[in-house]
């Protein structure tokens, strides 16, 4: 992707339509589950367009049909009202992205992206779900670690922490010290627990329809329904478990692209604005800048509007702005 709005010719239009047909016809039901890309690519999956209908929709409703975040749908989206989106306009929906750096095994959270991928043993795939994570304060935001999957258990009770229940009380809610598996647990039907920290912090569903993509929870991680359900079935305890925080990935693909994918950073105080908190690089990233292969402004314009998508910062680009 490239920040430009050159129009194409009739026979790129149709070779963009026929791309797009065998890409929506290939979107796996639910989960976004993607091969693996050829060695040395960290770049998956396709983006494809919604045209908003006449139906009252909301962006809620267009990120749950594609199994995509809120925010993220929000991001690549800039502009667009997230309670009415205006009817007849295309949206963007952000199902392309560079795999994070790290192991490909187990389950890699990326917090900054509200992102979870799953690298099943033995199958050559990465399935991708969109989360909820902890908000801000000091004791609901979840932290980063490296751990196991220790316990799963189907239809759990939820057993809320003191400072949980001093919270909700302050807003006039009185919790039950234990709530049973049912409609009301916003646990949902399925929880998958994590070794690191006592097991305080765990993956579950939700009995809400809203909050996926987004900072929510108590400090938990958060995944709709049918997500946390097929994880579930899936995943083996003793499954690995990396959390991280990486607003910013790049790719050297094989094909000579270099790609940038930038999320807006985790807010640490109420008074930041994620659309414009500094990000900071780390030295493999700012030689990765400094390289005569990439366009500085094309990167800086991409760390700016922050669009959660793989951008093409190649320094031959530069003319396509």
């Amino acid at each position: 992707m490239r920040f430009s709005r050159r129009f194409s010719t009739p026979a790129r239009w149709l070779a963009s339509i026929i791309l797009l047909l065998v890409t929506l016809a290939s979107l796996p039901a639910g989960a976004n589950c993607w091969p693996l890309p050829a060695t040395g690519s960290r770049l998956i999956g396709q983006n494809v367009f919604h045209v908003v209908q006449d139906d009252g929709g909301s962006l809620e409703s267009i990120a749950k049909k594609y199994n995509v975040g809120f925010l993220a749908l929000l991001q690549a989206n800039p502009g667009v009202d997230p309670y009415v989106p205006r009817a007849g306009s295309v949206l963007t929906i952000p199902l392309q992205m560079l795999l994070p750096d790290a192991p490909r095994k187990g389950l890699v959270i990326n917090l900054a992206e509200l992102r979870v991928y799953y690298y099943p043993a033995g199958k050559n795939s990465v399935t991708v779900y969109p989360i909820g994570i902890g908000q801000l304060g000091g004791d609901t935001m979840t932290p980063t670690m490296q751990t196991t999957v220790s316990d799963k258990r189907a239809n759990p009770t939820w057993t809320p922490t003191a400072n949980i229940r001093a919270r909700y009380l302050a807003n006039g809610i009185k919790l039950p010290a234990v709530v049973p598996a049912g409609p009301d647990n916003p646990m949902g039907h399925h929880a998958i627990r994590l070794a690191a920290y006592g097991g305080v912090y765990l993956l579950h569903g939700t009995n809400a329809d809203f909050g996926i993509g987004m900072r929510v929870s108590s400090g938990c991680i958060r995944l709709r329904d049918d997500d946390i359900k097929a994880l579930y079935k899936e995943m083996p305890v003793g499954t690995p478990v990396r959390i991280i925080n990486t607003p910013i990935k790049a790719s050297v693909e094989p094909d000579g692209r270099r790609l940038v994918e930038v999320h807006q950073p985790l807010s640490k105080s109420i008074n930041d604005d994620p659309k414009v908190l500094p990000i900071l690089l780390n030295a493999r990233m700012k030689q990765f800048q400094a390289a005569p292969e990439t366009d500085a402004q094309i990167m800086a314009r991409a760390m700016q509007h922050r669009s959660g998508m793989p951008v093409e910062i190649n320094a031959h680009a530069a003319n396509a702005i």
